[in-house]
């Protein structure tokens, strides 16, 4: 008995370690410690923030929290069947990035909103996001938070937010073929239409094609494909929306911005991630070559 019973829970935890084994190819990048990210915390922003650093009662501008700090509890990690889950709560904006540098690349992850939000976001919806061809120093952005970089926004579905939207961040800048939605004065991704250009002066935001979120409290798998400044961003296995010419404005010209780190964001909301996963890339896979003709 004693023998059928060892056999049967051995059997039980090899299921459970081959269950979240990536498939050959794929790196797994998180793990309990976050051996592979590391963190930048901002500040708590309060309401009627308008993009200026917080400054003391003498006018001096008050540092953010740094590098490689965790107030607060921000970031931490939890197994969850087997399977380490990054906590981002939330209330301090800042991020966790990878220590390495990615070009061309096939990124997966699965996300899912907690209950918290923070001011300054109360009666926004829960918010996050996965930026890529992240450069440089954190804190250069509008909210004095992240690196220079693209955004693969990680939204719920309210008042025009939508998982997989584009963000420009700090001075970067896309072509996106895009319609202009003038009942929101926004542009969606619709890739009949002619290439925008987004930042450089013009719109840094542009909506995703359709809504695939699943209800709150159920895993969404994202998908980054990341190719030569060319991504796409896939929602439950649906492409939402393809950037072109990724790149950075320097003294009113387009530099390439084709590699950088991984940064997932912290922005008043409460988010779990599970199962990042990345694999190298040589080429834009066929299948979503027609996005860029």
């Amino acid at each position: 008995m004693r023998k059928s019973t060892a056999l049967v829970l051995g059997a039980t935890l090899l299921l459970t370690s081959v269950s979240f084994t990536p498939a050959k190819g794929w790196e797994p990048l998180l793990d309990q410690k976050l051996s592979k990210w590391r963190t930048f915390q901002s500040y708590r922003h309060q309401l009627g923030y308008r993009g200026q650093a917080p400054t003391d009662a003498q006018g001096q501008v008050i540092p953010p929290i740094g590098y490689d700090k965790n107030e607060a509890n921000v970031f931490s990690v939890a197994m969850q069947d087997g399977e380490p889950v990054l906590r981002i709560s939330g209330e301090i904006y800042g991020c966790v990035f990878t220590k390495q540098d990615y070009s061309n690349y096939d990124l997966k992850l699965k996300v899912k909103w907690g209950g918290k939000k923070w001011v300054p976001r109360l009666d926004e919806p829960r918010d996050s996001g996965i930026l890529y061809n992240s450069q440089g120093e954190c804190g250069v952005d509008y909210w004095h938070s992240w690196m220079l970089s693209q955004e693969f926004q990680v939204s719920e579905h309210q008042k025009g937010n939508a998982m997989g939207d584009f963000w420009c961040i700090a001075n970067s800048a896309a072509d996106i073929r895009a319609s202009f939605d003038a009942t929101k004065d926004t542009l969606k991704f619709n890739p009949a239409a002619a290439p925008v250009t987004m930042g450089k002066g013009g719109k840094g935001f542009c909506q995703a094609a359709a809504n695939y979120e699943l209800p709150n409290g159920q895993w969404n798998e994202l998908e980054l494909i990341n190719v030569n400044g060319k991504s796409i961003h896939l929602v439950n296995g649906h492409v939402v929306l393809a950037v072109d010419n990724s790149s950075f404005v320097v003294n009113g010209q387009r530099q390439p911005l084709t590699h950088g780190k991984i940064q997932l964001q912290s922005e008043a909301a409460e988010v779990y991630y599970k199962s990042i996963m990345i694999k190298p890339l040589d080429a834009m896979p066929k299948q979503y070559a027609q996005y860029f003709k």
